[in-house]
């Protein structure tokens, strides 16, 4: 029996007993009440907000869109911001905490940390869920299993404003697709959140297919994803007028705010310490109109050539990534149902030619590719607001082409140097 209970139990008032006389017994288990609150008994308070508008403490929030736009780079600049009381993209001033990250997806040690170091986060401020330890030994997180004893772990962080799970929905272990399963598995989530004042954002994707529809449709599973939030961000690849490819992040849903108008933003690749390239976020201007709008695309991604959407992959993925191995990217590419001959077209049409890690001659022979060039004046068009707090970052020059590099493999077929150029162009065909 529940403390509750016990209470009710021993000193039942007046009008509790009269509303229990009015319960049948086979409803209700026996010692057992349903309490109430008048609603003049309960003293209103405004919405704490970390981010006016945008991010609120205590609620849980989507954040979904379409694989490629950054959207767990874009968790981490808040969790950046809060990390170190900086600005958020409008300019207005964050909160100073902590945030708690889960991923299902990229490795801390050479993913997370160092794009939150291109972000000059501090560090210190910053945690990681890693494993359970059960008395038969550690285990890996679960969030459809974990997530309530979370609760502990979480009030000793000190100042925690922010939880970022991603995937979210793994913390669903029944039918993603069902109303009623997602909202019970959801319900610890939105409990703990509530509980200790954070803020958790759930990471997403669009469901394939539905470009041009309404953003609360899009979000993959259940609505019961979207409803249980109370605030819904979407991001999205955007045309610009002179054919250029855009990001967009717009509020696509709020249950306590402006539900329009979003910003838009870039994502570069930068040396987040010597030899350690990452990603980090270029924030853009404010924009103004529905999510609907904002995000419109053209409602024909099957229609699109493969060549084309392999390019759009093969990019956005380098410039996420960095240099990567050959086998890493032909691997990944299999996953998104890109053949090795319409990647080898993509690589070739985006001007990315395999180099060894360790040069022509000696080093680890290891072939790896390079994020594509820059045009010359892309980081003009994406100066960073003075107001971000990210000023003293240098914006990293556009990466030259491997032909004014002169890399080995050009000058030795310059040289014509017979069997061993010809060599080189088997072996380039086998790395692609």
């Amino acid at each position: 029996m529940s403390p509750f209970s016990q209470g009710v139990a021993a000193r039942p008032s007046s009008s509790l007993r009269r509303c229990a006389m009015q319960l049948s017994d086979e409803s209700v288990p026996v010692g057992s009440l349903v309490r109430t609150r008048c609603a003049a008994d309960i003293t209103p308070e405004p919405v704490k907000w970390l981010w006016p508008g945008w991010l609120a403490a205590g609620k849980m929030h989507i954040l979904a869109g379409a694989p490629g736009t950054g959207k767990t780079t874009l968790a981490e600049d808040l969790a950046a911001t809060l990390s170190t009381r900086g600005r958020w993209p409008d300019g207005t001033p964050a909160a100073h905490g902590s945030t708690l990250i889960w991923s299902g997806e990229d490795d801390p040690a050479d993913t997370l940390v160092p794009r939150l170091m291109a972000m000059a986060a501090d560090l210190r401020r910053i945690h990681f869920i890693d494993d359970v330890l059960d008395p038969e030994g550690p285990r890996p997180f679960d969030p459809a299993r974990d997530f309530e004893s979370l609760h502990d772990v979480a009030e000793r962080i000190h100042d925690l404003k922010l939880i970022i799970l991603d995937p979210i929905v793994s913390a669903v272990a029944a039918d993603s697709h069902k109303n009623g399963e997602v909202r019970r598995a959801l319900q610890p989530v939105v409990d703990l959140a509530a509980r200790i004042g954070a803020a958790v954002i759930g990471i997403t994707h669009f469901s394939k297919g539905t470009s041009g529809r309404d953003p609360l449709d899009r979000v993959t599973g259940s609505l019961a994803f979207g409803a249980l939030a109370r605030i819904v961000l979407a991001t999205a690849k955007t045309e610009n007028d002179d054919g250029s490819i855009g990001r967009v992040l717009a509020r696509a849903k709020s249950n306590i705010g402006l539900d329009h108008g979003g910003f838009e933003y870039d994502i570069e690749t930068t040396e987040a310490s010597p030899g350690l390239m990452a990603s980090r976020i270029l924030w853009g201007r404010p924009i103004d109109g529905s999510a609907r709008d904002l995000l419109g695309v053209p409602d024909e991604p099957e229609e699109r050539s493969a060549l084309v959407e392999a390019k759009e992959w093969l990019e956005d993925y380098l410039l996420d990534k960095g240099t990567t191995a050959s086998k890493e990217v032909i691997k990944a590419a299999k996953t998104h149902g890109i053949s090795d001959k319409t990647l080898r077209r993509a690589r070739e049409s985006l001007g990315i030619r395999p180099r060894k890690a360790g040069g022509t001659f000696g080093g680890d022979n290891a072939w790896v590719w390079d994020p594509p060039a820059l045009p010359e004046d892309a980081h003009d068009s994406l100066k960073m607001p003075e107001h971000c707090g990210l000023g003293h970052l240098q914006q990293p020059t556009a990466r030259k082409t491997a032909s004014e590099c002169g890399l080995a493999e050009d000058a030795h077929a310059s040289k014509g140097l017979g069997t061993f150029s010809k060599a080189c162009s088997v072996i380039q065909e086998v790395a692609l």
